[in-house]
């Protein structure tokens, strides 16, 4: 009576409750029928498109699956259930309009790549560093207000494409919140995510905005940081980017903005370096 007693005190309390001393404390049966509600708990919410919660239902109910053992979960249930996690797992990651991955990943995968380069396994990566860019879509408030929010919802699909489009393996990019999102270039030197920043701007300039209004158009500011290595972590990297990033709103616009490495004055990238005048932002990282 006891285990059935603290089961349902901890379903109440939802499932991040489920430690191991508390699942440790149930008899296989008690934990069959609560890793069952909770399983059906993560399919309603899957349904709403509520991912994260589902997931972190689904995590309990495979935990909860394993105290149950054999006599009451066949291997047929627990494969569906890990499958469902995985896949509740990903989509806990995913932005729910365009797709591409949210904040919450972006912070902890750019956590653990910056945590320890000489445990990730990639010479490229320990050689060259990590480039972070932040891009934001210029004047976009005056998309919504001139052409309403749902083209601007399709105009933020549209620029995860682009950005999307030419990345390199190891690379991804997030939605950083509203109209920004964020570039993560693993194993890239700073040269090369520049090239790889420019490009996309590039392309974002020439898509064919007119496809979802005659008036459309739309260009991105980006700016860029490298870690190339030394001991740095999330918030300095993402500030740099983002210092970058304003330089380029600063210079009118449609630009890749960077901090060269050799005379360390921050740069346009492309022919805007030699047609704009570049205001110096006060240095973020050592």
């Amino acid at each position: 009576m006891g285990d059935v007693t603290t089961a349902a005190a901890m379903l109440r309390g939802g499932p991040d409750v489920w430690n191991d001393a508390a699942i440790g404390s149930l008899a296989p049966a008690a934990a069959a029928v609560h890793a069952a509600r909770h399983t059906a708990e993560a399919e309603a919410l899957a349904a709403q498109g509520l991912w994260e919660q589902a997931y972190t239902h689904l995590r309990a109910a495979v935990r909860l699956h394993h105290v149950a053992g054999s006599a009451t979960t066949g291997p047929d249930e627990l494969d569906r259930l890990r499958r469902e996690h995985a896949e509740a797992r990903e989509q806990s990651r995913r932005d729910s309009l365009t797709a591409s991955y949210n904040r919450r990943y972006l912070d902890e995968r750019l956590a653990a790549l910056l945590s320890d380069l000489a445990d990730l396994g990639d010479d490229t990566v320990r050689t060259d560093g990590i480039c972070v860019a932040l891009a934001d879509i210029d004047h976009f408030k005056q998309v919504n207000d001139t052409y309403g929010h749902l083209l601007g919802d399709r105009v933020l699909q549209r620029m995860v494409v682009e950005l999307d489009a030419a990345l390199p393996e190891g690379a991804f990019c997030a939605r950083y919140g509203g109209e920004e999102f964020a570039l993560v270039l693993p194993g890239r030197d700073l040269a090369e995510a520049v090239r790889l920043c420019e490009a996309a701007r590039e392309r974002i300039a020439r898509h064919p905005w007119h496809e979802l209004h005659p008036d459309l158009t739309v260009t991105v500011s980006i700016g860029v940081a490298h870690s190339d290595g030394r001991p740095t972590d999330v918030e300095r990297l993402i500030g740099a980017a983002d210092a970058h990033l304003y330089t380029a709103k600063q210079s009118g616009r449609n630009a890749v903005a960077y901090r060269d490495g050799r005379t360390g004055r921050v740069r346009l990238a492309g022919g805007a370096g030699r047609r704009r005048s570049i205001p110096q932002p006060v240095r973020t990282t050592g």
